[in-house]
């Protein structure tokens, strides 16, 4: 876990809701022996059916979800400010076209089979116990349909169950 220590999910004491909306996070699975990650600026933190569980959304044209359908886990990890471009890139880049994470110059480590960075500051490892399509009739607000999704490409929701945090030491 080079330079990495684990803490329990409740001892995370960074604003999650800054942490997400502002630095963001790469969410990362494997397949096939190849990684692939995307930026993410949305998402949770939270406790679901009596654990701690992290939430994410992907939309279905983004070659990541390829990766977290077919992986049992997923990673996300979060940055320091000095990372803000390059992570930007990971985000309009697609995995498809290029090798993006070699081109941005981080490094995958793996704790288990499971990939993130070891240029990351603190990441949560989570098992997949959820998948649902948003779905447009279940918005109440329709302002967000339109705000967020003229083309009807609705995300997928993923519930993960954290398993393990790793932090920096």
């Amino acid at each position: 876990m080079q330079n990495f220590i684990e803490i329990s999910p409740r001892d995370i004491n960074d604003n999650v809701f800054n942490v997400i909306a502002n630095k963001w996070m790469l969410v990362t699975a494997e397949k096939d022996g190849k990684v692939n990650t995307m930026t993410a600026s949305w998402g949770g933190l939270g406790h679901m059916w009596h654990r701690d569980a992290a939430f994410i959304v992907i939309r279905p044209q983004r070659f990541t979800k390829e990766f977290i359908d077919s992986a049992e886990n997923f990673s996300l990890t979060f940055f320091n400010e000095c990372y803000k471009e390059k992570l930007r890139y990971l985000g309009v880049t697609s995995g498809r076209d290029e090798d993006k994470i070699k081109k941005a110059e981080l490094t995958v480590v793996y704790d288990g089979k499971d990939p993130y960075f070891s240029e990351g500051e603190l990441t949560i490892i989570c098992r997949k116990l959820y998948e649902e399509p948003l779905k447009e009739a279940c918005f109440i607000d329709k302002r967000i349909i339109d705000q967020h999704y003229p083309e009807k490409d609705f995300h997928v929701l993923y519930v993960g169950e954290i398993l393990k945090v790793l932090k920096k030491a």
